[in-house]
């Protein structure tokens, strides 16, 4: 994808900002005293238990037969083979991950660890005056072609992944960009590299490590590598992709120094979620992410075979041949014997059609039986968000209603409990539970309240009537500052008043005032605070959101910026703007990530305050004091409006036929917000213009997509909540910030976090703006999704993995039981 539209604001990256394959949410500033942001935190839950355990059937080694062939489903055979390009998608991860380095792979709680088949040490050696880490690679790795993995391949990926040479092509350059030189130490196995700046998740570089001869000349990286790798060096060589067959065969690697893999070879076949159940009931799969539906047949398989009944049997119970009645098939062999010739032969058609029917759903259920459905969470969460640029939605008072009515409790139950799987929504925007840097920061907004929900409403004005009914003054907001428009008029101010109100119009429009911020004659300067808006009309930045706040852990509280106007004659947002190439191939990786998910296709500041009474929530995450939230019965159900204009969202969902669960979400989101009197405009798009043509280019006010989690959340969520900045031609640039609202602070912690060797103030840090981006309701986890895979019952050390990656070699089938309760060694296909 060379470039993607974006009506109403480009996704193109100011540099340097990272580059990332990872996930988004959204911000926007909000006046709060927040004084639990870094308080959330306890030892206890950065340490606890991932939400759900694996379920990959584990066995030792000695277990696991030798040989055999594993085939596996992949939603499609990969674009490219450079997982550092655009395009790369799942299967690319999923091949690099079995045939090239990685010198940190993920544990059971999403933590990484280093890898001993590639690294005997890497550690931080120097602080002062750089940061040096200095790596010490095992003495028997080698690549494929026999050369030693060592310090030429970590200079030749770093000189390709900086972003020095524009020749090279590249989706990303996280981290890359930071280091400033690499060095040969004692011999080729030591590699020194030297940070121009400190950067704390130097554990992500280098993952996957490609040879030299990839990553050592632009065509060779550009085009080279997207079909074919030159070397290898994992438990399993490339031996071809096949695209006819639509296959890609891995074979087990005669130079691996590891422990050898339990697998003769790996076929990785590309079979769309829709056509898997077919293929599993056919038995040409033994592996493969499922969904609901095809996970309930198996079941449903499980319980006819422990049952003692077969296909045929299962068929007559809940198949083809369970609505034959006895009357009625003596009424269909009568007709089919019967003197009329021309309805014998219909009803024989029709008798011949359901007998294949009930033959081929007993041989289905026959191969389903022999499967198991293995479930788990994946390592990503499903997330409303809430598009801040405009509409209702600049305004945060409004963002914090919708998250305010919405029960995540409820929600998640209802896609996760069906499961068997844990129904705890995510407590954080940045980790998930297990992982290091997690913790429930969902306090900073509140849980659901529909009470405070209304008389957030109420306060930025949104009032029950208030479609049909147009005041005098345009613009006049709810609540103490009406009573004192009226007063002012009673006294004869009525000039005064109204100029004031054409300011507070202006504000209105832009949809940045702040609740809490209206006192001593400052409302103008407050109006200015607030959500990203229309960039023509931006004034005030976001960082008033930090004015006046006491945030644990910061030294002092955020400082006002002005953002300057577009100069005159600037192009209006709203135009078609074209990416910078480099912005475009990131922001098209991004896209297929979430495509492929929803689609189918420091130490010191954990002494923090602790958090007073039952508070369900901080201060201003509810409306002042003294607001009025409307609470008969038959206000609450009349639609809310504001100077004579209805409160109405767009509801943005994809069609498509893998999206079923998060249209069920939807429609429950839908009853949640009409229940406080938020109309919404639901609108089903498909699935291959949901994300490039809506989420991307900002074309919606409220949609549900997933993105995955990250173990390095300084650095692949910086560009996701960066503060959207304008341009000189009156766009805003938004980096991945697809919800187009973002705070200085909130960049600010992330640096912070990326910057400091200290790990525990790094997770602090990344706490501290997870809080804050709960605070700003522009984006709200709602649950982790489900993970099912049917795999043989045979198959071992695979299934659903959660946090964790596959470990390649170990998988394999169990070995097999002799006439003398023997075990085999080996397996043949």
């Amino acid at each position: 994808m060379s470039q993607i539209g974006a009506p109403r604001g480009r996704t193109c990256s100011r540099s340097p900002r990272s580059r990332t394959l990872r996930s988004v949410a959204t911000l926007t500033s909000a006046v709060l005293a927040v004084t639990v942001l870094a308080g959330c935190s306890s030892g206890d839950e950065a340490d606890e238990a991932p939400a759900a355990a694996q379920d990959n059937a584990p066995a030792a080694r000695d277990k696991v037969a030798d040989g055999g062939t594993l085939r596996w489903a992949v939603d499609t055979l990969p674009p490219t083979l450079n997982s550092f390009q655009a395009d790369a998608d799942g299967t690319t991860s999923r091949i690099a991950g079995a045939v090239l380095p990685s010198l940190y792979t993920l544990d059971a709680r999403g933590r990484p660890q280093r890898n001993a088949d590639y690294l005997e040490s890497a550690q931080v050696v120097e602080t002062e005056p750089k940061q040096v880490v200095l790596y010490k690679l095992n003495q028997q790795a080698v690549w494929s072609d026999g050369r030693e993995i060592g310090a030429p391949d970590f200079v030749a990926q770093w000189q390709a992944l900086s972003g020095r040479d524009t020749a090279y092509w590249t989706a990303r350059n996280s981290g890359y960009e930071r280091i400033e030189k690499i060095e040969r130490g004692k011999n080729d196995l030591e590699v020194r590299v030297t940070f121009a700046k400190p950067y704390s998740d130097w554990k992500s570089l280098f993952t996957p490590l490609y040879p030299k001869q990839v990553t050592g000349a632009p065509n060779t990286f550009n085009d080279g590598a997207r079909t074919t790798l030159k070397a290898t060096a994992g438990p399993f060589l490339l031996k071809g992709i096949d695209r006819k067959s639509s296959t890609v065969t891995l074979t087990r690697n005669p130079r691996w120094w590891g422990q050898p893999a339990k697998l003769d070879s790996v076929v990785l076949r590309a079979v769309p979620r829709a056509d898997r159940a077919a293929a599993l009931a056919a038995g040409t799969l033994d592996l493969a992410e499922i969904d609901r539906s095809t996970a309930e047949r198996i079941a449903l398989a499980l319980r006819d075979a422990r049952a003692g009944r077969n296909g045929a049997e299962a068929a007559l119970a809940h198949g083809p041949g369970s609505s034959i009645t006895p009357s009625k098939a003596l009424k269909s062999w009568a007709l089919a014997n019967g003197s009329d010739e021309e309805k014998a032969a219909e009803v024989q058609a029709a008798r011949t059609k359901n007998q294949k029917a009930i033959a081929v759903y007993a041989s289905a259920q026959d191969t389903l039986a022999k499967y198991v459905v293995r479930k788990s969470l994946e390592p990503a969460y499903t997330q409303l968000s809430l598009n801040g640029e405009s509409g209702p939605l600049a305004d945060e008072r409004v963002r914090r209603a919708v998250a305010r009515a919405i029960n995540r409790q409820e929600l998640a139950e209802s896609v996760l409990k069906p499961l068997g799987l844990p129904a705890r929504p995510p407590g954080s925007h940045l980790a998930l539970a297990g992982q290091a840097a997690y913790a429930d920061g969902s306090d900073a907004l509140g849980s659901q309240d529909t009470e405070e929900a209304r008389a957030l409403l109420a306060d930025a004005g949104w009032v029950p009537g208030g479609a049909v009914r147009k005041p005098a003054g345009a613009g006049t907001k709810a609540g103490s500052e009406a009573e004192r428009k009226a007063a002012e008029k009673a006294n004869g101010t009525k000039e005064e008043a109204s100029k004031e109100d054409a300011t507070k119009e202006d504000a209105t429009k832009a949809g940045t005032q702040q609740d809490g911020a209206r006192q001593d004659g400052d409302q103008k300067e407050a109006g200015k605070a607030g959500a990203i808006t229309d960039a023509k009309k931006k004034e005030g930045g976001d960082t008033a959101s930090d004015e006046g706040l006491y945030i644990v852990g910061d030294d002092k509280p955020g400082e006002r910026r002005t953002v300057p106007a577009p100069a005159a004659g600037a192009e209006s947002a709203t135009g078609i703007l074209a990416p910078a190439p480099a912005a475009a191939r990131q922001s098209a990786a991004l896209l297929a990530r979430a495509e492929a998910l929803d689609t189918g296709t420091g130490s010191g500041a954990r002494a923090a305050l602790p958090v007073s009474g039952t508070d369900k929530g901080v201060a201003g995450a509810y409306a002042p004091r003294g607001t009025a939230a409307p609470v008969t019965a038959p206000d609450a159900a009349q639609a809310l409006g504001k100077d004579g204009k209805a409160l109405s969202l767009r509801f943005v969902l994809p069609s498509g036929p893998g999206s079923e669960s998060l249209r069920a979400v939807g429609d429950r989101i839908v009853r949640m917000l009409d229940a406080v009197g938020i109309r919404t405009e639901v609108t089903k798009v498909s699935d291959e213009s949901f994300f490039k043509d809506h989420i991307a280019s900002g074309d919606y006010d409220l949609a549900l997509y997933s993105w995955p989690a990250s173990a390095f959340p300084a650095t692949d969520a910086r560009p996701i909540y960066a503060k959207p900045e304008p341009a000189s031609d009156g766009s805003l640039l938004v980096e991945q910030n697809y919800s187009r609202v973002g705070t200085d602070r909130i960049d600010q912690l992330f640096d912070q976090a990326a910057g400091t060797l200290d790990e525990e103030e790094a997770r602090e840090l990344v706490r501290q703006a997870d809080a804050r981006i709960w605070a700003a309701a522009g984006s709200i986890p709602l649950y982790q999704r489900p993970q099912l895979v049917a795999a043989k019952a045979d198959l071992v050390n695979a299934g659903a993995w959660g946090l964790a990656g596959p470990r390649y070699q170990d998988i394999g089938f169990k070995k097999a039981k002799t006439s003398k309760g023997a075990e085999r060694n080996s397996r043949t296909p």
